[in-house]
């Protein structure tokens, strides 16, 4: 699912302008980020909670050259479910097959 079908259906469902779903989700996702980008940890109960982790410092490799390369420590943004949204996942018998961004399914 993209985000425009995302849009398309929240619109559906719910009455509100397509115009105005995106502009909330637009403004969600920024404030996701932004709080994540201050250090911040976000909880929603229910769903789950978008977090920062650290990755320690390691020595890595570049390939081409075949030589080491020294990797600071860094945090990466991570998303954990709950343990209801787990729950209902758990329950699906197969997922449908992604078409990815730009595919419409259509063969």
């Amino acid at each position: 699912m993209r985000k425009a079908d995302l849009v398309n259906k929240i619109s559906d469902k719910t009455g509100i302008p397509k115009v105005d779903v995106l502009v909330t989700l637009e403004r969600m996702f920024k404030e996701v980020k932004d709080t994540l980008a201050s250090g911040e940890n976000i909880y929603i109960r229910g769903f789950g909670s978008f977090i920062t982790k650290k990755r320690a410092a390691k020595i890595g490799r570049n390939i081409k050259k075949n030589v080491a390369v020294h990797i600071p420590e860094h945090y990466i943004p991570a998303f954990k479910p709950a343990k209801e949204f787990v729950a209902d996942v758990k329950k699906l018998k197969e997922p449908k097959p992604d078409t990815g961004p730009g595919e419409d399914g259509d063969d």
